[in-house]
């Protein structure tokens, strides 16, 4: 095997004016499935907990003055994009967010990264399907992608060391290329500090859970004191988001949501005195936005990002045949009523958050399907505005998002 290519980080090439695609996906039999809880392996590069990783060693010192100067950060949340079987979905959502791009712009109004909520690569995390489903797709994508993993990352057949490509292409120790597994598309490994992890920004914290292969997560120790500490120790005076690939609440008639997962991160946050400011996941594959009513007082975003590029979509609940009205009502297994705000079941899309020091703004942009033109602008589906220091939504100004609307423009 040739020796990898040792560099700095680096994260795509431009695209051509006019770019091949490549065709080199290919359909990988899951015959055998081991869906039990996988030991996780142990860090590498000597790293220890806490397990954090701050954004000014992946993106320049320019933009991180830049981004601190205006209080702002922007970036994209997707999950489940591995595109075997039908890479289309995936380029799709792809091209739409390179679109989310504007040249010229400064960095706190352009995307720092895109963070994925796991199952970067079906089936099951395999090294040699990393080319084809994450490096050729994001050839062109220009900013760092990090990501927690999920149960098609960690759920090896045959059984071997779990999450063996999640380690080596996300928790490398330097930056680098291995040209004969990633191919020439300008992307380096990522250097994340473990498979759970904290990304800390000038402007937000990022804590990232490893939910593991069984359906509906099962987290265990050292994670879950991890998890406590994470939420107790984090600078209060930044908004704290909490990922992890198994959602809490998912309307969805294929998986559902956790409600295992759900009292774990209650638990969790009642230990340490503080609950997150928005919990993102993935594992349908949909866009769902739910709202929670807290206890003490104010609401918390319970998003669904998982239309990312995998070619099947995942329905909803139907109240006599006809699809769900939002907002509306939902009651998970435990008979806890939350809100399901908005919901798109039958299109791939992306998320866009920026960040300031009072607002969480949120764009669900929507791709062309299948059957329309794959040079269509994306669609705006869902845009809210949570203010996070007090926990309330804003009135949403955008009652009837416009069809055709570009991604990155402005919601009206």
């Amino acid at each position: 095997m040739a020796k990898p290519k040792t560099a700095t980080h680096r994260y795509g090439v431009p695209r051509p004016s006019a770019d091949g695609q490549f065709n080199s996906h290919v359909r990988t039999p899951q015959e055998v499935r081991d869906t039990h809880f996988r030991p996780l392996p142990p860090p590498l590069c000597g790293n220890k907990a806490p397990f954090q990783m701050d954004l000014a060693s992946i993106i320049p010192a320019a933009d991180i003055k830049a981004i601190t100067a205006a209080k702002k950060i922007t970036f994209h949340v997707n999950g489940d994009v591995g595109g075997i079987a039908n890479p289309d979905p995936q380029l799709r959502v792809a091209e739409g967010m390179e679109a989310d791009f504007v040249s010229g712009a400064k960095a706190p109004d352009n995307p720092a990264f895109l963070y994925i909520l796991g199952d970067c690569v079906y089936f099951n995390g395999s090294i040699d399907q990393y080319r084809t489903q994450f490096y050729e797709p994001y050839k062109h994508y220009l900013a760092p992608i990090v990501a927690v993993p999920g149960n098609h990352d960690g759920e090896n057949v045959p059984p071997g060391n779990t999450l063996d490509g999640f380690m080596k292409f996300f928790c490398d120790c330097k930056p680098q290329i291995f040209p004969e597994l990633m191919g020439d598309n300008g992307r380096t490994t990522m250097t994340q500090p473990y498979v759970f992890w904290t990304l800390r920004t000038p402007l937000v914290n990022i804590v990232g859970l490893y939910s593991n292969v069984p359906e509906g997560g099962d987290i265990r120790e050292p994670q879950l004191s991890w998890l406590t500490d994470q939420l107790k120790t984090l600078p209060k005076g930044l908004p704290l988001l909490v990922t992890l690939h198994h959602p809490i609440y998912s309307a969805d008639v294929f998986h559902s949501g956790s409600t295992h997962m759900k009292d774990l991160l209650e638990s969790a946050a009642q230990r340490a005195g503080r609950h997150p400011d928005m919990v993102l996941a993935g594992h349908v594959h949909m866009y769902e936005r739910f709202t929670k009513t807290l206890a003490g007082g104010g609401v918390i975003p319970y998003l669904v990002a998982g239309a990312g590029g995998y070619h099947n979509l995942h329905k909803t609940v139907k109240v006599d045949g006809q699809k769900l009205q939002t907002p509306t009502q939902f009651v998970d297994k435990e008979g806890e009523t939350v809100v399901l705000e908005k919901y798109c079941d039958d299109r791939w899309g992306f998320l866009r958050l920026e960040v300031t020091d009072s607002l969480i703004t949120g764009r669900y942009f929507t791709v062309p399907n299948a059957n329309e033109p794959s040079s269509l602008p994306s669609e705006l589906l869902d845009y809210f505005e949570f203010d996070w220091r007090h926990h309330r939504l804003l009135p949403n100004t955008l009652k009837s998002p416009k069809p055709g609307r570009k991604a990155g423009g402005k919601a009206g």
